[in-house]
């Protein structure tokens, strides 16, 4: 099972207190320090207001920060977890994606998801529909991006929430196939989507007794709706901060994704905001549980 870090990035009101220069330096030196420690890859929340609460403290936006993070790395792959269909066009979300997959030399990854906090949206002029409405534009998204990361041409499709008409991507990604990752725990919509369009499944902090016990079986059944092998679609969760921290044992903790079959965990190690040697703890409880790292550099 492969280990990407959640880089710190101001969301869970780590940075109180910190400038803007101080801010994006910490960002900056946990992404480098995740890479040189062998991390699989790197990772931003994509929203604009703190969590739980709104307070007016730094954080970062995804999309810029992750684009300086794929010029200032090497070998880490990177992306969302996951970019909210809703808060770029479609199409210029795929342009977005294409251009740091080169600036990035092909190690980008398009994560994306329907969103869900509806003060964030008001707060920055977005309407914020109901949960039916918000899936109907990612599967809508999920076809304009596919489309225009993945096949040749212009790209014309007229739905119910996004229209494109002869959008032009160029250049296509530099990795023969840039991953689209679908994150969400819904097994109805979310999840028939995945099998449809995704290459990967990103579960939100699903407990790896409830994937093995019914999680398996039920997306087993959605790719066989949608005529798939249930095994060419990847499976990671994100687990977060606060269940990797408050687990009595976290290598057990880990271990236990990897036993249930889970190919990637993500997880936001938030201490390393205030110190990077927490990374190392981390990787040191990573390899004890026998999970995939690369060697430190």
């Amino acid at each position: 099972m492969k280990v990407g870090i959640v880089v710190p990035q101001g969301w869970t009101g780590e940075f109180e207190g910190l400038s803007a220069r101080e801010s994006w330096s910490r960002t900056l030196a946990a992404a480098q320090r995740a890479e040189q420690l062998g991390f699989e890859s790197i990772w931003l929340f994509d929203h604009m207001h703190t969590t739980p609460d709104p307070l007016e403290v730094p954080s970062l936006e995804s999309f810029t920060a992750l684009s300086a993070l794929a010029a200032m790395t090497e070998h880490v792959r990177l992306g969302h977890l996951v970019a909210c269909a809703a808060y770029r066009n479609p199409a210029l979300l795929a342009k977005m994606i294409a251009t740091m997959d080169a600036i990035s030399d092909g190690r980008m990854e398009c994560g994306l998801g329907a969103g869900w906090k509806a003060e964030e949206w008001e707060a920055y002029g977005y309407p914020f529909p109901e949960t039916k409405a918000r899936l109907k534009h990612l599967e809508e998204t999920l076809e304009v991006v596919s489309r225009m990361l993945h096949e040749p041409g212009r790209t014309t499709f007229d739905g119910q929430t996004a229209r494109v008409a002869g959008a032009i991507n160029e250049p296509k990604p530099v990795q023969d196939h840039l991953p689209i990752l679908v994150g969400g725990n819904g097994r109805n919509v979310t999840w028939k989507l995945a099998a449809r369009y995704a290459d990967e499944l990103n579960l939100d902090a699903m407990p790896a007794e409830e994937w093995r016990d019914s999680g398996r079986a039920d997306l087993d059944r959605r790719c066989e709706e949608a005529g798939r092998d249930p095994a060419s679609l990847r499976v990671s969760v994100h687990l977060w901060w606060q269940h990797v921290d408050d687990a009595p044992d976290r290598a057990a903790f880990l271990r236990g994704y990897a036993e249930a079959g889970i190919d990637r965990v993500m997880t936001l190690v938030r201490s390393a905001a205030t110190d990077l040697d927490e990374l190392d703890r981390f990787a040191e409880d990573c390899r004890a549980a026998g999970l995939e790292l690369g060697p430190a550099s």
